[in-house]
């Protein structure tokens, strides 16, 4: 009693020092904290900026394609068609994108009779709630397929996955588990969202501050505390023998490409990767052309569009 009667009302010296001395070091945890709670509610809910399309008069002639979601919320898709009968190739957006930025390469895979779907991720384009960088994203994608494969005018057991960053986290979980899943093009993969949030917190430079990156992997955990068991995507990587794979790297993003490096050599057999000046959403027309004719041929290689494929 006497030593806390001290903390409270210091007499000497000493206590003095060292009341203040705690004062101070609650200070800092309280304005770290309160610093890495603001940074990670940013990374977590980007801007959206939801582009608006009429389905009616876009080439292609899409259609909207809606499924359900853990918890019940909706996911509206479109839904390009191809021959019918032919598999489907799921695109799947990264990180603060949305479905809208990767119509080109739906063309790309549509004009070669593949059935194309696609859908905003939460957190993006017109999906609303925060991201969760990968673990329910990956239960989005799951529910994707799973609702595709009802329909009558697709290949219920052959699709192919493209992602990129955390699309491409997605679509590596998926194809482990999921035997429908028959190729897998991932561009800037990760192993697991906390390094993709390390990633984030880096960017931002307030990794410079003692304990920002620790309390931000902690919040991010409590909030997907439901995920706590969740391997990483190398644990499983095994599962995918068989499975064509494509790596895809950017140099201009050097952590993440580091990242899928490591993943490609983990992975077993078939796989090839594949490396690129800039990444996908910063390529000019004619990298982008390039590029995707690269992955339409990986799809046209190893899940042809032939009817009953």
């Amino acid at each position: 009693m006497a030593v806390l009667s001290e903390l409270r009302y210091p007499r000497t010296r000493l206590a003095k020092v060292f009341s203040g001395f705690l004062a101070l070091l609650l200070f800092a945890i309280i304005s770290v904290s309160t610093i890495s709670g603001f940074l990670l509610y940013q990374i977590l809910r980007p801007a959206r900026t939801p582009a608006s399309f009429d389905l009616s008069v876009m080439m292609g002639h899409p259609v909207t394609f809606s499924f359900t979601v853990a918890g019940g919320a909706q996911r509206e898709g479109w839904l390009f068609p191809g021959l019918r009968g032919a598999p489907t190739v799921v695109v799947c957006h990264g990180y603060q994108s949305q479905r809208a930025d990767v119509l080109t390469l739906v063309t790309a895979l549509q004009d070669h009779q593949f059935n194309v779907f696609l859908f905003d991720f939460a957190g993006h384009g017109t999906s609303m709630g925060l991201t969760s960088l990968g673990y329910r994203e990956t239960d989005e994608l799951r529910a994707a397929v799973q609702a595709l494969s009802t329909r009558d005018d697709v290949d219920p057991q052959n699709f192919g996955l493209w992602g990129v960053d955390m699309g491409g986290y997605a679509a590596l979980e998926v194809a482990e588990t999921d035997p429908r899943i028959k190729a897998l093009a991932v561009d800037d993969a990760y192993d697991d969202p906390r390094a993709m949030l390390q990633i984030e917190v880096k960017k931002s430079g307030l990794n410079s501050l003692p304990g920002v990156l620790r309390f931000t992997d902690f919040g991010f955990r409590m909030m997907n505390y439901s995920y706590r068991n969740e391997l990483p995507v190398s644990a499983r990587l095994g599962s995918t023998r068989g499975i064509p794979k494509l790596f895809v790297q950017a140099d201009d993003r050097a952590a993440l490409s580091d990242e899928t490096l490591r993943l490609f050599s983990k992975a077993p057999d078939p796989k090839q990767t594949l490396r690129e000046r800039l990444s996908y959403r910063d390529m000019t027309d004619d990298d982008r052309k390039s590029y995707e004719s690269q992955i339409v041929n990986f799809f046209l290689q190893n899940i042809p569009p032939t009817a009953g494929h």
